[in-house]
């Protein structure tokens, strides 16, 4: 039989927060993946941004290239077909995609060391669209920064205060449909595991996501449109010790090679400076000895834009 995520809903983190966080921490201490309803994230809202996205992505390359920011490794704006590709597969996958992040007022103190946002004057409704869904992502991720805290055996905001400011990062990604001369290792995104601290993904347009079993097997991540896919990732995978699982998944290519997909996934991230050495607390936890790196959450993050190409050295 095949596996299923498990199902929680976010409105038992307020009305039965002790069985929620079990649940949750289970999952993430066994696959590291749960589905996720009663977010408050409107399925319009959905349908907006990828509406106005598919506008965007249906412009040429010299259009799209005005919002491709080699000089930041593409960490905003747009990133071109083909450019990006896991940190163990140099096919290149086969999809583009455009990414912002948070939205920092002038008087910040942080405003002028952050990257900034890039917007495209020919979608203008764009903007406004992911903004929104920014901040309700955000606020949802709060809660399960907190949620896994607490299961942790942390203080209820450890991980928040981690993400406050942090370069979490929304990425609007478009699978085309397959070119004829593609390289016949490329897939829509190879097997690969997010470097982050936790992954929100938005109801996709198209299913192919596949996460790889603890045997090696794969299976498919089937949910209905009012659940979230949530991981955990390199990030907290490492300051946990290995506790909460960095699974291995996937996007495959459809049947139909003329399908297209969009996606929406959020990429939580701590602050630069965060140090994620392993704790001592999760390193007794998970058998004595330190199985992951002395890093901070800057020096993760350039070492995998290098692995995937976005990157020089």
């Amino acid at each position: 039989m095949s596996r299923e995520l498990v199902e929680l809903d976010l409105r038992d983190f307020e009305n039965n927060k002790d069985e929620f966080v079990k649940k949750m921490g289970n999952a993430l201490e066994d696959i590291g993946f749960f589905a996720l309803m009663g977010h408050e994230i409107e399925l319009d809202l959905l349908s907006q941004c990828y509406k106005n996205s598919e506008k965007f992505f249906n412009n040429d390359y010299k259009m799209k290239s005005k919002y491709e920011k080699n000089e930041i490794h593409c960490q905003r704006g747009y990133t071109r077909f083909g450019k990006e590709h896991s940190k163990d597969n140099p096919a290149p996958d086969l999809k583009e995609f455009y990414q912002v992040g948070r939205t920092l007022e002038k008087d910040h103190p942080e405003y002028g060391n952050f990257l900034h946002n890039v917007w495209p004057e020919e979608v203008p409704e764009l903007k406004n669209n992911l903004e929104t869904l920014y901040s309700k992502l955000e606020e949802c991720s709060n809660k399960l920064l907190q949620a896994c805290s607490i299961y942790l055996g942390m203080e209820e905001n450890w991980l928040t205060s981690m993400a406050k400011d942090g370069n979490t990062i929304l990425r609007v990604i478009h699978y085309p449909p397959l070119p004829e001369n593609r390289d016949p290792n490329s897939v829509r995104s190879s097997q690969h595991e997010d470097i982050n601290l936790i992954t929100l993904l938005c109801a996709s347009t198209e299913g192919g996501l596949e996460v790889m079993d603890h045997d090696g097997s794969w299976f498919k991540v089937e949910t209905g449109p009012e659940f979230i896919v949530v991981d955990t990732g390199d990030m907290i995978q490492n300051i946990t010790n290995g506790l909460f699982k960095s699974t291995t998944h996937r996007v495959v290519n459809p049947d139909n090679s003329n399908l297209r997909r969009f996606s929406m996934p959020m990429f939580v991230h701590p602050r630069n400076e965060i140090d994620l050495t392993p704790l001592p607390k999760f390193i007794e936890m998970t058998g004595g000895e330190q199985k992951f790196e002395n890093i901070t959450a800057g020096e993760y993050l350039h070492q995998r834009l290098v692995e995937i190409g976005l990157a020089d050295s």
